[in-house]
C-alpha cells in the first residue's frame, strides 16, 4: 500500500464535496423534526430530486435550472407526505417508508431514457484572492457553488431557529403542538411549510449527486444517503452546528476509504465500502443524543 499517493489537501477538499449531499438532506430533515414531524422518506425525496434535477438540467442545458427543478420535485413529493400525515393523519413512520419506496420507483421510471447521458458541467467557483491562499485556499475556497449554498443554509437555519420569531414558533410547535395551538398558532401550516423545506433540501442533495458528484443518472444512486442524513440529525441532537460536524465526519470517512482503495490497501474493497456506514453507527452508539422535540412523530388533531 502506497500512502504517499494520498494528497492530504485534495483529501480535505474532497471531504467538503462528499459531505454536501448529506448535509443538504440532513439540514432539511432537522427543520422538519424540530417542527415535530418524523419524515423517513428522505431517501425517496433525494432520489426524486436527483432524477428531476438531471432531467431538467439535460433539457435546458443548465445545471442551475436543474437544481431548481430538483428542489421543486423534492418539495412536491414531501407535500404528498404532508397531506397524508397532517391532513389525513396517517402514521408518519409508515407513510415515510412508503414515500421512500414510491420515490425509488418513480425515479427509476423517470430516468429510463437518461441512462448513459452526461449532465451539463457545473464549474467550480474559484473565489478571488481567497482561493490563492496556500493550503487553505484549495481546501475551502475552490469548490462548486452548491458547497457554499449548503453551508449558507446551515448558517441560515441556525440563525432562524435561534433568533427569529418564526423559528421560535416552529420550535414551539415541535415541543408541544397543543400548547402552540392554544396560543393561536396554526400548527398544520407550520408543519407543512417545514416539510416542504425539508423536501426541497433533500431534492437539492439528490441533484448534487446526479449533477456534480457523478455526474450522470444511475438508478438508486443515492445508495442510502437519505438514511445517513436521518442518522446524522439524531447524532447532532437536532442542532445545526453538530449536524455540520456529523456530515463532514461521514464525508471524510467516505473519501478516506476511496483513497485507501486507490492506494492499494490490503483490505477487501467490500470492507472499505462499509466503513462510512460503520463509522456512522459507531458515532451514534458513542455519542449520546440530546432530547428530541417533545411532539416528534405525534399527529395533531385540529378539532381538539
Amino acid at each position: 500500500m502506497d500512502l504517499s499517493s494520498i494528497n492530504p489537501i485534495l483529501l480535505l477538499a474532497s471531504l467538503m464535496v462528499a459531505a454536501t449531499p448529506i448535509l443538504l438532506a440532513a439540514i432539511g430533515e432537522l427543520v422538519v423534526e424540530r417542527a415535530g414531524v418524523l419524515n423517513l422518506g428522505v431517501e425517496g425525496m433525494m432520489i426524486t430530486g436527483a432524477v428531476c434535477g438531471f432531467v431538467v438540467a439535460v433539457a435546458t442545458d443548465s445545471p442551475l435550472l436543474g437544481f431548481i427543478g430538483a428542489a421543486i420535485g423534492g418539495a412536491l413529493l414531501s407535500l404528498v407526505f404532508g397531506f397524508l400525515t397532517q391532513t389525513l393523519l396517517s402514521n408518519q413512520v409508515a407513510t415515510g417508508l412508503a414515500l421512500t419506496l414510491f420515490g425509488l420507483g418513480l425515479s427509476a421510471l423517470m430516468g429510463q431514457g437518461y441512462i448513459g447521458i452526461k449532465a451539463p458541467s457545473f464549474p467550480d467557483w474559484d473565489i478571488p484572492l481567497l482561493g490563492d491562499i496556500p493550503i487553505i485556499g484549495p481546501i475551502v475556497f475552490q469548490h462548486d457553488p452548491m458547497v457554499y449554498v449548503g453551508l449558507f443554509i446551515v448558517a441560515a437555519v441556525w440563525a432562524f431557529l435561534k433568533y427569529s420569531r418564526a423559528g421560535l414558533i416552529l420550535r414551539a410547535v415541535g415541543e408541544n403542538h397543543e400548547a402552540a395551538h392554544a396560543l393561536g398558532y396554526h400548527v398544520i401550516r407550520v408543519r407543512l411549510l417545514a416539510i416542504m423545506f425539508g423536501g426541497a433540501c433533500a431534492g437539492l442533495g439528490g441533484a448534487y449527486l446526479s449533477l456534480v458528484r457523478v455526474p450522470q443518472w444511475t438508478e438508486g444512486m443515492t445508495a442510502g444517503a437519505g438514511w445517513i442524513a436521518l442518522a446524522i440529525v439524531v447524532f447532532a441532537s437536532w442542532r445545526p452546528g453538530r449536524l455540520l460536524l456529523g456530515a463532514y465526519l461521514f464525508g471524510g470517512v467516505t473519501v478516506l476509504q476511496l483513497n485507501l482503495q486507490a492506494a492499494g490497501a490490503a483490505i477487501a474493497v467490500e470492507y472499505l465500502s462499509m466503513a462510512p456506514y460503520l463509522a456512522t453507527i459507531a458515532v451514534l452508539v458513542i455519542m449520546r443524543a440530546g432530547r428530541a422535540p417533545g411532539s416528534l412523530g405525534q399527529s395533531f388533531h385540529a378539532s381538539r
